[in-house]
């Protein structure tokens, strides 16, 4: 099923985010996680595509079994930054030959090894698919600005290059203040982005991981939020209770406020996932 047409609804959506092993041995209990998450029936799942491409090999795979045994619609991460066409077009086939119709194309993280690479800007990947016409074509914004990016007014620019270079929706890195994504929503349409943008949300459940989760994402920390760590952080069945109820009084402000879709960083979670499509269950019926 085509995410565009799900995200467009008037019936507002949850969808979760899952990552695929790095090794071989750990196949079987990722792909039961990611089934439980599955089962929770959300709008549609993603699953992500390491540094480097270094999960490739697993992402369409995991992919195909979401959308055949579970029915839940998926979307494919492919990266281009390490990548060569001839590799981008080789996973675009797998993805095909997997009847899996939706990518999020990603420039993606830069690796310390050297690889040939065909790419410099998620813009050129997300051309090269639209070219090809099979897909519906996700790209990543940052509300925060992209850690890399000068300022603002760049990162803005370079979200109107993705859009007209056949991007039909962007999912947001997660934020920890929603007054930061409208405002961010009020910029980039004054800029000519028109396309509808999914927010991306995280439950914090693991006080340890917040400050790598700062530096990857450019997020800001609001004193609520500390405040919560500060207190219940040292105690990891609180925190994570804490960390769910942050993530649901969010996702409930950006429904009421009428955002139709919220797409969960649920970290490969069941009980993370679970807690939270209960908290808002009534609210997407």
């Amino acid at each position: 099923m085509n995410i565009l047409s799900l995200i467009q609804s008037d019936k507002p959506s949850l969808s979760f985010e899952v990552f695929p092993p790095k090794t071989t041995d750990k196949i079987e209990s990722v792909s039961a996680a990611a089934m439980e998450i599955a089962a929770l029936k959300p709008a549609f799942m993603s699953v992500t595509y390491g540094a480097g491409g270094g999960t490739s090999d697993y992402t369409a795979a995991l992919c195909a079994d979401l959308q055949n045994l579970s029915g839940v619609p998926v979307m494919a991460h492919l990266t281009c930054i390490n990548s060569t066409k001839a590799q981008v077009h080789a996973q675009m086939q797998l993805l095909k030959d997997n009847h899996i119709t939706n990518i999020m194309a990603l420039r993606g993280d830069r690796v310390s090894e050297a690889h040939e690479s065909d790419y410099r800007y998620a813009s050129e990947l997300i051309a090269e698919i639209a070219a090809d016409g099979s897909f519906c074509i996700g790209g990543a914004c940052y509300p925060e600005t992209h850690p890399e990016s000068d300022n603002s007014f760049d990162d803005v620019r370079h979200l109107k290059e993705k859009q007209d270079a056949g991007c039909s929706f962007f999912t947001t890195q997660m934020f920890f203040d929603n007054d930061i994504y409208y405002n961010f929503l009020y910029r980039i349409r004054e800029a000519g982005v028109t396309v509808p943008v999914v927010a991306g949300i995280m439950p914090v459940t693991n006080p340890g991981s917040i400050k790598r989760i700062c530096r990857i994402s450019g997020s800001a920390l609001p004193q609520r939020f500390c405040r919560i760590v500060d207190k219940y952080g040292s105690d990891p069945q609180q925190m994570a209770q804490a960390g769910i109820a942050y993530a649901t009084q969010q996702i409930v402000d950006l429904f009421a406020n009428g955002v139709p879709a919220v797409h969960v960083y649920s970290m490969n979670k069941p009980d993370v996932a679970a807690a939270i499509m209960r908290n808002v269950s009534a609210i997407l019926r």
